[in-house]
């Protein structure tokens, strides 16, 4: 790939501009774009057709039946594909994608290191406003011909979705840079997480420490902990993910956006009385 592309206007016919006036550096239009430099020259992660095709069953079976293990997924897998599947093969594939059992959500950021743990502190709370509990997570998005990792910042009482960003491998970075992009709107009272690397690291904490928010963790075997970004991921991968093949980081970049818009400010929600995220959020902001 060239380290210069070239940005022309619709009528650049009709103008005596040269085109060196409208060369844009790749790393200035990440910047623009709010994705790692990485991305843009990335290229699907080696995966043999028959791994893609069955990992791509899995991330299905696991959004449907979040509590399948290694052994009911290979049972599961057996069935639709009408050839036996090892469990330890699906094992390898579901801890290629980050994906866990049992407990409902993705294992993509599990932490086998030593981290601060902070308690969980949404249970019996009643969430009356906009900023008062955001969560964060992560998922799987898969591509014809690789996969990505979605992050997502989401307000809880209104279900707004404020800020996302996609990247190639699980680094904190772009958890970091989403971080950042949903503290530009407001900043929380508590955020809500998992206990995974990218959400345990210091730099993160400190984050939300700077900004005098509330750490809470998920803590294994809380199936409901983070229910209202699962239930987001559901949707997001029904109505968008699951009816595309994205050919390139820039195709997935464009189109989970433009449904993350629609889901924000057109889409309506039945336990927001039949209004949009984008509605109830503005509408009680602190």
């Amino acid at each position: 790939m060239s380290n210069q592309v070239f940005l022309m206007p619709h009528n650049i016919a009709e103008t005596h501009l040269d085109k060196e006036e409208y060369e844009i550096p790749i790393y200035r239009q990440c910047e623009l774009l709010g994705i790692s430099k990485s991305s843009a020259y990335y290229e699907p992660i080696p995966v043999s057709p028959e791994d893609l095709m069955l990992m791509r069953f899995i991330d299905k079976n696991h959004t449907d039946f979040p509590t399948y293990g290694t052994r009911t997924m290979s049972a599961q897998l057996t069935l639709d594909v009408k050839y036996p599947v090892g469990r330890k093969r699906i094992g390898r594939l579901m801890d290629q994608m980050g994906i866990e059992a049992i407990y409902p959500k993705p294992k993509l950021s599990l932490n086998t290191k030593s981290h601060p743990v902070f308690p969980y502190l949404l249970k019996d709370v009643n969430i009356v406003k906009s900023n008062h509990v955001w969560s964060s997570d992560i998922t799987y998005i898969r591509m014809k011909h690789g996969f990505l990792y979605l992050v997502v910042f989401m307000d809880w009482y209104a279900r707004y979705i404020l800020s996302w960003q996609l990247s190639d491998s699980l680094k904190t970075d772009f958890c970091l840079t989403a971080a950042h992009k949903a503290l530009k709107i407001n900043v929380p009272d508590i955020i809500n997480v998992d206990q995974g690397v990218q959400f345990t690291d210091e730099e993160m904490i400190a984050i939300w420490q700077n900004q005098n928010v509330k750490i809470s963790m998920d803590h294994k075997g809380r199936c409901f902990d983070n229910i209202f970004t699962e239930r987001f991921w559901r949707t997001l991968k029904y109505e968008e993910v699951y009816l595309r093949d994205y050919q390139t980081v820039k195709e997935a970049y464009e189109s989970i956006g433009e449904y993350i818009e629609k889901y924000n400010t057109r889409r309506l929600h039945q336990s927001l009385g039949y209004k949009t995220p984008a509605s109830i959020y503005y509408q009680n902001q602190k």
